[in-house]
Parts: structure tokens; C-alpha cells; sequence
């Protein structure tokens, strides 16, 4: 069965269709958002070609790649998803930590396909939901998508990560693109609301934030595994691994006794380390002849440094390697000793506080004990 019931049935078998969200998602067709060819995991599928295989991704709980490479062109180059129709379930999950309320006015930044804001305004109505998208054409194919829907929020072309200030204060603010800094904007516009963005950095970014405001303070904790798009204009380091590997002969050879798949595939630590270092991303390759070794991978965002760190089953010294003006394994051993010293914390029990003025602070079971900073 490939029609918007069979999505709703999905959702209520997983136990995700929340009921105060039920109504939106059987009222607004998914189907409506999504264009005649999307990407599907290593796949594209198009209507013309396959419409019933179409409609299965559709009305399935599946996040579907609707842009590339903010919709430019690259021949034969890496291709970084920018767009998408979230999963569905993943959705509800975000708009339930949002806590959203009837007579609400939410601001969504990320519009997206408008799928989103289309689930939104069924429920609170046009005039109560605020939608900022910063591509012209993704923000006019979304226009297109929520009139053939026969909805009709108010959409502003503009950058995202300012707000909205000339039809705030918002109760609600909804980001559905990822960033590593959340804009004392926000925090103004949401003046003693709710903040729920996916947020990290390159490193790591599977986690929401919630933030409550109050005074010109947002504070909250995080929560969740989400995987969205980045705010385009706080992106961190992408592509292969041959753009960031350079002066390999150069490099300065040490020993640690830090295993690197545990520094990478524990996500309470890659969160603590994540929440310290900035400016960086891992790559884990692992060799394809059965020995199960690996080498972990350290990019820095702008390219200048890099590090490796080879992992070999059985041994309790592994080899580094680092070049660059930043020492990468360095930073992340310190920040790992740190979570380690502290009793390897879980993620819930970190937490973060913003200002008006910008300022971002993560801490460690309150809010006057900072997590210090390596770099």
C-alpha cells in the first residue's frame, strides 16, 4: 500500500506518531513535498522511471535527499547532501521535545521541501508558523509544495541564523538545519520559550539541544541521535579523504596507548571530545582483508593539518602520525584524558547555556562547572 496511510500505520507501529501530531501527518500528503526524483541511500529514484517504487520510499519512514552540493554542479566530485525531506519519525521527535502548544508562533528555520511547516501549520494554522529558508530555490519549491497542500504559513527568504526579528517573539524555534553555534538571536527572539536544534560540530553532531529561555538566557540539555543537514554558513570539513592528506613524509611519528576505536566508536566519548576541540572531523577507515585493523583519520577543517592513529587487534600501543601547524591527536588525547579523569560521563550529564549576546558555554552537571576548551 503506497499511500500517506500507509505512513501513518508505520509511525503508529513504531510507537513514534505522537497523538497530538497524528492529525498533521494523516492530513498533509508527504507525497506533496517531495520531488519527481530524489535520493534514496546510494539510489535515485525517479517517478517517470518507477512511480509504485516512488511512492514506497514516500510513504515510508525514510529521509529522502532532495539537493546536492546546494544544488551547483560538481563533476566528478564529491557530493554533499544540502536538502532533504527528513525521516518522518525523526520529525515527530523533534517537534515533541519542541513541546509545541495550541496559539503558539513557532519559527522553523531550515524550510526545507516545507514538509515541516507543512505538518506545523496544520496544526497551529497560517498566521502562527514563521518559516526562514536562505536558498532561493529551495525556498520557492517549498512555496509551491505548501499551495498545492493549501497551506500557508509565512515564508522569508533570508538567513536563517539571524531570526526572524521582524515578526518575532516566537514561543517556539524549530532549526531542522545542524549547527555548532546557536545565534544570540535566537535566544532574543525566543524571549522565555523553547530552543530545539540538532547541534555538535564535525566531530560529533548526533545530538539535539533543548534550551529554555528565560531573561535572555537559554539553558538545556541534549538528547537524541538525530543526523540533519548543516547550516551552511557554520559547515565543517567534508569530502575525501585524498582533498585533506598532503606533506605525507612530513609528518611527526609517536606512540599512544589510547585505543583509537574506542576514542571514536564511544559516543559518550566522542561527545566530550567533540564539546572541547573544534575545527575538526574523523574519518575511520578499516582494511578490507579481514585483519579488522583500522586507521582513524583526524581532518582539520580548514585543511592545514591532519593526523592518523592505526589500530591492530591485540596490541596496547598504536601508532600516530600528525602534521600541520595544530598537533590533532594531541587535542583529542587531552580532551579524552579529561572525560576519562571525570569518570567517562554520559552525554546527559553535560549540558549547555547561550545568551543573547552569543555566548555558548557547554558544562558538566551544572552550569559552574565549564568544560574547558583544548585548542
Amino acid at each position: 500500500m503506497t499511500t500517506r496511510q500507509r505512513l501513518v500505520d508505520i509511525l503508529e507501529h513504531k510507537g513514534a506518531l505522537l497523538p497530538e501530531w497524528a492529525a498533521a501527518v494523516a492530513g498533509v500528503d508527504r507525497a506533496l513535498f517531495v520531488p519527481d526524483t530524489y535520493r534514496y541511500r546510494e539510489s535515485l529514484i525517479a517517478k517517470k522511471d518507477s512511480p509504485e517504487e516512488w511512492a514506497r520510499y514516500v510513504y515510508g519512514d525514510t529521509p529522502l535527499i532532495t539537493q546536492v552540493n546546494d544544488g551547483k554542479s560538481v563533476e566528478g566530485g564529491y557530493e554533499l547532501p544540502t536538502s532533504s525531506t527528513s525521516m518522518p519519525s525523526l520529525m515527530l521527535q523533534m517537534l515533541g521535545l519542541l513541546e509545541v502548544r495550541k496559539g503558539h508562533h513557532v519559527l522553523e528555520v531550515g524550510t526545507g521541501t516545507g514538509y515541516n511547516a507543512g505538518w506545523l501549520t496544520h496544526r497551529l494554522g497560517d498566521p502562527l508558523v514563521t518559516s526562514i529558508e536562505m536558498d532561493e530555490g529551495v525556498a520557492a519549491e517549498a512555496r509551491k509544495n505548501l499551495r498545492r497542500a493549501g497551506l500557508a504559513p509565512r515564508l522569508i527568504l533570508g538567513d536563517g541564523l539571524s531570526g526572524v526579528k521582524a515578526h518575532a517573539p516566537f514561543d517556539r524555534l524549530i532549526s531542522t538545519c545542524c549547527v555548532q553555534e546557536i545565534p544570540g538571536a535566537w535566544v532574543e527572539q525566543t524571549p522565555e520559550g523553547r530552543i530545539v536544534t540538532p547541534w555538535g560540530n564535525g566531530y560529533f553532531s548526533a545530538s539535539f539541544a533543548v534550551l529554555d529561555v528565560s531573561r535572555g538566557v537559554a539553558t538545556g540539555r541534549f538528547s537524541g541521535y538525530p543526523a540533519f543537514m548543516w547550516a551552511r554558513q557554520q559547515r565543517p570539513g567534508y569530502g575525501y579523504l585524498v582533498d585533506y592528506l598532503h606533506h605525507e613524509n612530513e609528518g611527526t611519528k609517536s606512540r599512544t596507548t589510547v585505543n583509537p576505536e574506542s576514542v571514536r566508536n564511544d559516543t559518550d566519548a566522542r561527545f566530550a571530545v567533540a564539546v572541547q576541540v573544534s575545527g575538526l572531523w574523523s574519518m575511520l577507515c578499516t582494511a578490507d582483508d579481514g585483519s579488522d585493523e583500522s586507521t582513524l583519520w583526524l581532518l582539520a577543517d580548514d585543511r592545514r593539518s591532519w593526523a592518523s592513529l592505526d589500530y591492530v587487534p591485540g596490541e596496547t600501543s598504536f601508532e600516530v602520525d600528525q602534521y600541520g601547524p595544530r598537533r590533532l591527536w594531541d587535542e583529542v588525547r587531552t580532551a579524552y584524558s579529561w572525560w576519562s579523569e571525570h569518570g567517562r560521563p554520559e552525554r546527559d550529564a553535560f549540558g549547555l547555556t547561550v545568551t543573547e549576546t552569543g555566548g555558548q558555554q557547554v558544562w558538566l552537571r551544572t552550569p559552574e562547572m565549564p568544560v574547558p576548551t583544548v585548542r
